[in-house]
């Protein structure tokens, strides 16, 4: 018996890795965070399978289900959204796993910011503009984050910001990295990425909280943030493909005499 975390991607049913997709179909129990993975990710399961919405239940309930299935020697498909290692809240799931002696492995997802990125068709990381991309959230009403892993701190290195969790608080966002980015710094907030609803809007640190407002967005919402988001940024071709670039792959050519 194994229980096996999934990521099923941002919410597109198409976006699930085969593998994922395959262990959804051979296990007797499904267990999925119905808050963010569609249905038609988890119909793919067996019939008569124990299929589970998590979404209402506690840890403790979880895990009597998954001690159930493993008492009956039965497999249990952990499915979550987006990739299981970025917010996942598998941590405390595999420590109470592993305190069971209970076996588990974990099958990677297309990450929410991934999926945003070529929705947009925008490259995250653009040569001598931004070659880092931090992916992170704020403190509200969930945990604290760690010292030295706030805003203000991670902002100084102008890389790409990709925050997580943070829609209802974009204020503190412009407060913290409008003197680092620059009041015109360009953001793009991803709503639902990969759902039938999906929506994009595009603004800067000033007057994205007004259009976010104006939309009415509170919820499952990605934020980005960074001069690689500029539409129109002048920026130079990268060294890979550069005539002048060589490499093992494409060694120097002779000169034709």
């Amino acid at each position: 018996m194994t229980v096996h975390f999934i990521g099923a991607g941002p919410g597109d049913p198409d976006l699930i890795t085969v593998r994922g997709l395959r262990l959804i179909q051979s296990c007797p129990v499904c267990l999925y965070a119905g808050s963010l993975v569609p249905e038609a990710v988890v119909e793919a399961a067996p019939e008569g399978a124990r299929v589970i919405d998590t979404a209402p239940m506690t840890l403790d309930e979880i895990m009597a289900e998954i001690e159930a299935a493993h008492a009956r020697g039965e497999d249990v498909a952990r499915v979550h959204s987006g990739d299981p290692s970025l917010y996942g809240a598998i941590a405390e799931q595999i420590r109470r796993l592993r305190a069971k002696d209970i076996p588990f492995d974990v099958t990677p997802g297309v990450p929410a910011f991934a999926a945003a990125a070529a929705a947009l068709g925008q490259e995250l990381t653009v040569p001598e503009i931004a070659q880092t991309v931090i992916l992170t959230r704020t403190a509200m009403k969930s945990s604290a984050m760690p010292e030295g892993e706030d805003l203000e701190t991670l902002g100084r290195s102008g890389a790409t910001l990709a925050i997580h969790l943070s829609i209802r608080n974009l204020r503190e966002i412009e407060r913290q990295l409008a003197p680092l980015y620059g009041a015109d710094c360009p953001v793009v907030v991803a709503y639902r990425v990969g759902w039938p609803d999906q929506a994009f809007i595009h603004g800067t640190l000033t007057d994205i909280r007004d259009k976010v407002r104006e939309a009415k967005l509170t919820r499952t919402a990605l934020i980005f943030v960074g001069r690689a988001l500029e539409p129109a940024a002048d920026f130079r071709d990268s060294a890979l493909y550069h005539a002048d670039h060589v490499h093992v792959l494409r060694p120097k050519r002779k000169a034709k005499s």
